[in-house]
């Protein structure tokens, strides 16, 4: 099993500077807010995972889905080849990965969201309804600026939401959710340094 790593610090070094998807699915943590999860949390006598896990599960499925809007844009708003490139990277490695949440929710029997929710949540380092039109106006170089500051401020916020799960007492010991949980950290860690170069390589405003 991963061994679960506290991650504040390095979310707080990398924090920067804050239409539903046409794809299906089956509709407490902290920072988890407006939204009605159709279900109370239940959790069996006995069950390694807890409360927290399944709001980290149920939270981050809305936080990829906002993402994946995101990065939908990039192509309609002139954004450079390398923007592009790893716009598109994100999204293909995020919606498998929400797949991957809605059915270990289903197995435990917990109400899995689908890509819609992120209407009626914000979780950690999601953007408002204000910096999503902001971005959707913007395009070519203005669209990279806004695009990867946006998704720099996207990322830490997931890095957030794992150091809050692995915070929870006895949250993080599910193998796929702690596997799931690290495999996050990783890859948008990366992300996150990809991201702060092809910012600086950007032209002054």
């Amino acid at each position: 099993m991963v061994v679960p790593r506290p991650f504040a610090a390095v979310a707080l070094r990398i924090l920067l500077l804050g239409a539903p998807l046409p794809l299906s699915g089956q509709g407490g943590m902290s920072g988890m807010t407006g939204m009605d999860m159709g279900r109370e949390i239940v959790i069996p006598s006995g069950a390694l995972y807890t409360r927290a896990d399944v709001e980290f599960m149920q939270g981050m499925i809305a936080h990829h889905a906002q993402a994946i809007v995101m990065t939908r844009m990039a192509a309609a708003h002139a954004a450079n080849p390398q923007v592009l490139k790893l716009a598109q990277k994100i999204d293909q490695s995020q919606m498998p990965e929400i797949i991957l949440m809605q059915k270990w929710l289903r197995r435990y029997g917990q109400y899995a969201p689908d890509t819609s929710s992120w209407h009626h949540v914000r979780m950690a380092g999601m953007l408002t309804d204000e910096q999503l039109a902001a971005l959707d106006a913007a395009q070519g170089v203005d669209f990279d600026r806004a695009f990867l500051q946006g998704m720099i401020q996207h990322h830490a916020g997931a890095l957030k939401m794992v150091d809050d799960l692995f915070a929870s007492p006895r949250a993080g010991q599910d193998v796929d959710v702690n596997v799931f949980a690290n495999d996050v950290v990783t890859a948008q860690t990366g992300e996150i340094g990809i991201m702060r170069r092809l910012l600086s390589q950007l032209p002054a405003k």
